[in-house]
């Protein structure tokens, strides 16, 4: 990262220094002694945090969890809306099915079900977590963004 005057400037952004408009590209294309010439020096990144579940991290390098509790009643309702907007895709086949009879198409109910077998499943897994660290692993990981899929 590289600041200048303590601020930050980023990459394919114009930035002014004294009477100077600098272009977009000229971070890129300076040599690091020209960018030291003007006084911009590069500086490691900060380190990452997923704000989904951290507020940052204290002076000496600890990462500061949100609340548990409240991470875990919104990624349930969060995990139910999703299942919920998938089932929405093939609500109108059971609508029709009630309204005149005509057959849910092969395969739907039991894709159904297994859409709310994984909802379920989710949620079991997001509740069994105890802390935020355990949360962000399951959220974050390979199980959780993965639902079943098939044709309605």
């Amino acid at each position: 990262m590289f600041v200048l005057n303590g601020q930050p400037l980023l990459l394919g952004t114009p930035f002014e220094t004294g009477d100077t408009l600098y272009p977009a590209n000229w971070l890129g294309l300076a040599s690091s002694e020209q960018r030291e010439a003007i006084g911009i020096t590069e500086v490691p990144d900060p380190p990452y945090y997923d704000p989904r579940f951290y507020y940052g991290y204290t002076a000496s390098g600890t990462l500061i969890p949100k609340d548990h509790g409240v991470l875990v009643s919104g990624w349930v309702s969060q995990t139910r809306l999703t299942a919920n907007g998938i089932l929405s895709t093939s609500d109108w086949t059971v609508v029709r099915m009630i309204d005149n009879g005509t057959p849910i198409p092969s395969g739907t109910q039991e894709l159904r079900q297994s859409i709310r077998v994984a909802c379920e499943g989710k949620v079991e897994s997001i509740d069994v977590t105890s802390t935020t660290d355990q949360l962000a692993v399951y959220i974050t990981g390979a199980d959780y963004p993965v639902w079943p899929t098939g044709t309605i």
